[in-house]
């Protein structure tokens, strides 16, 4: 198996904001996760499920010319939004057919691939270097542009790094043990996310319309294998998703056991995911303040889990 088919290295820990030595800390950037496989020749781009991205962000496909060798990059794909990166921008590209709405939207709110590691350069797999030497060859590789970027890292001062995200309103950081080889397709614990604003991906099990153009989305997440009610999202559901879910297949009964109170629901067969923002989760696992940010068609249902 190529080590595009294997997908990237996972994040296997979450933790709260510390400063150590042993660490490297970059910000957590709000896009979507890709492999860059940049030669002489063209660009490739593939998401976490295997799937072409340059169709959807064409205005990326020339970034193999801002290296200065062949190279395989780890990186997010990031569309930003009044100054910050936006991923329900980039989902709604994600789920664009339309050649020239691609185009204009390419125009419009142009991407950025932000490269943080290095897996494989002239070659040479680099995957067993420690993320150190990665991240010092990715800034001798890449010439960066508004196209190509590199993401930042800070030693040792993990806490004021997420304080900055706290200020920025940014998602969070990531903290990387300054040693840690590379492992594709593996979750690792070598690297944490410290997360300002929590978010989560669940399964769209059906939707309630309500007065105007108020749409409310009904999630589940599996627990022990079956999927279970985890309440609704209504903020930042647009007339565009709400077309997406009529077009989705439909079932006369819950996919799932639910409360009271949803005898205007529109059940839907669980095979949409969508990821969800919020500040925290309640005693009884409710979302607080829970904000849409837009479908996942890169995750499988069975990926949201809340055991």
């Amino acid at each position: 198996m190529s080590l595009l088919e294997q997908g990237p290295m996972l994040i296997g820990a979450e933790g709260e904001p510390f400063d150590s030595s042993d660490y490297l800390f970059e910000l957590k950037l709000d896009g979507e996760r890709c492999l860059a496989l940049l030669d002489r020749e063209k660009t490739v781009l593939r998401n976490k499920r295997g799937n072409l991205l340059l169709p959807r962000f064409p205005e990326l496909a020339e970034i193999h010319r801002q290296v200065k060798a062949p190279c395989i990059l780890d990186g997010e794909l990031m569309v930003q939004k009044n100054g910050t990166p936006s991923f329900a921008e980039v989902q709604r590209r994600t789920m664009m057919t339309d050649k020239l709405k691609i185009q204009l939207a390419a125009r419009r709110s142009p991407a950025t691939f932000v490269a943080f590691d290095l897996l494989e350069l002239r070659g040479d797999d680099m995957m067993g270097q420690p993320l150190y030497r990665r991240k010092e060859q990715i800034t001798a590789t890449v010439r960066e542009s508004e196209r190509l970027a590199v993401s930042r890292v800070i030693k040792e001062h993990g806490t004021a790094l997420y304080d900055l995200a706290v200020e920025k309103n940014l998602e969070g950081i990531v903290a990387k043990r300054w040693d840690s080889l590379y492992y594709p397709g593996k979750r690792t614990k070598d690297w944490i996310k410290i997360k300002f604003l929590k978010d989560d991906d669940f399964v769209v099990c059906g939707y309630i319309r309500k007065s105007g153009s108020v749409t409310s989305l009904v999630l589940g997440q599996y627990e022990n294998g079956m999927l279970a009610y985890k309440g609704h999202v209504t903020l930042g559901v647009s007339n565009d998703v709400l077309h997406q879910l009529m077009a989705s297949v439909q079932r006369p009964e819950p996919p799932m056991p639910v409360p009271s109170g949803h005898e205007k629901a529109v059940w839907l067969e669980p095979e949409l995911v969508c990821s969800v923002r919020y500040m925290e989760r309640t005693a009884s696992g409710a979302l607080r303040q829970p904000v849409f940010k837009g479908l996942r068609p890169d995750k499988q249902p069975e990926e949201c889990r809340g055991d």
